[in-house]
């Protein structure tokens, strides 16, 4: 049986000199996953709950997770509101990735992210891993779920898209089919690339060694600092890097859930003063924004 074709080589040694409209060479991109209503829980119906919160839960499979439940509203009740109110303070603006089910549970919330001039992006109908598909048909008819709660809530459709996981076999060719702009299901480069055999939808990678799930996983961050300072040293690279005429995309991904807690918060806050502090350094944009300019930098 052949191995499936991995791309492992990507730009090689001629990377594209890309110069963001600022003049830096590092776009900042800042995920926020607004997810909170769209988890697996037993009380909404599914089989079994969530299992990953602040502790590992011990609820037996399939009862109810009442605590699990309230783990994850306290994101869209009190997180939510915090994060926002940091970003204002910053004068930043973020790409938020919204399940469609989490948006038609809490319109008020992404019209409340939409009029403060955030970029809203499709995470998916649930979030779950789009892998988890069957059929091409059922992942399209969900996709189309997500884009009409999104346009229901805010009036706009969403131009990008990432998962929980990863794509199915089918996700880049809906995407495509549907007029999806990018896609960021992809950990494998520093710069945004053309989709191989859909070159209309464009690729513009994330991260997860800079997101705050870490803090739920036991070899991650266990202080808010912890997550600030590793942030600070990725930065500090690409910076450096950038000295030497070498361009990149940089993100850092934020739970409500999670940095939206007090005692975490400061991983937020704190990383939005520095980047304010590093000025012209870096361009921070929605990734819609930073897929843009990419696309008009290469033709």
């Amino acid at each position: 049986m052949s191995s499936p074709i991995r791309d492992l080589r990507g730009y090689g040694e001629n990377r594209p000199d890309i110069v963001w409209p600022n003049g830096a060479r590092v776009a900042v991109s800042i995920v926020v996953n607004f997810e909170e209503g769209a988890e697996l829980q037993v009380g909404d119906g599914d089989p079994v709950s969530e299992r990953i919160g602040e502790v590992i839960s011990v609820v037996r499979e399939g009862d109810r997770d009442i605590g699990q439940e309230q783990i994850f509203a306290y994101g869209m009740r009190a997180g939510l509101w915090r994060m926002l109110d940091a970003l204002d303070r910053a004068g930043l603006t973020a790409t938020f990735f919204c399940c469609g089910r989490a948006v038609e549970r809490s319109p008020e919330a992404a019209r409340a992210v939409a009029r403060r001039g955030h970029e809203l992006a499709c995470h998916g109908w649930r979030w779950h891993p789009h892998s988890d598909y069957a059929s091409r048909d059922a992942e399209t008819a969900d996709l189309r779920r997500c884009e009409a709660a999104l346009r229901d809530a805010t009036g706009t459709a969403p131009e990008g898209f990432f998962c929980r996981g990863s794509e199915s076999p089918w996700t880049r060719k809906i995407l495509s089919e549907l007029g999806y702009f990018y896609t960021s299901n992809a950990f494998d480069d520093d710069l945004p690339y053309r989709d191989p055999d859909h070159k209309d939808l464009l690729v513009v990678p994330y991260a997860l060694d800079t997101n705050d799930m870490k803090f739920f996983h036991p070899n991650g961050f266990v202080r808010a600092h912890d997550m600030t300072g590793y942030v600070s040293d990725g930065l500090k690279t690409l910076i450096d890097e950038a000295a030497r005429g070498k361009s990149a995309i940089f993100n850092v991904g934020y739970h409500l859930r999670i940095t939206g807690r007090p005692a975490r918060f400061s991983a937020f806050a704190d990383t939005l003063t520095m980047l304010n502090e590093l000025g012209d350094a870096v361009w921070i944009a929605p990734r819609r924004d930073i897929a843009r300019a990419f696309s008009g930098a290469i033709r």
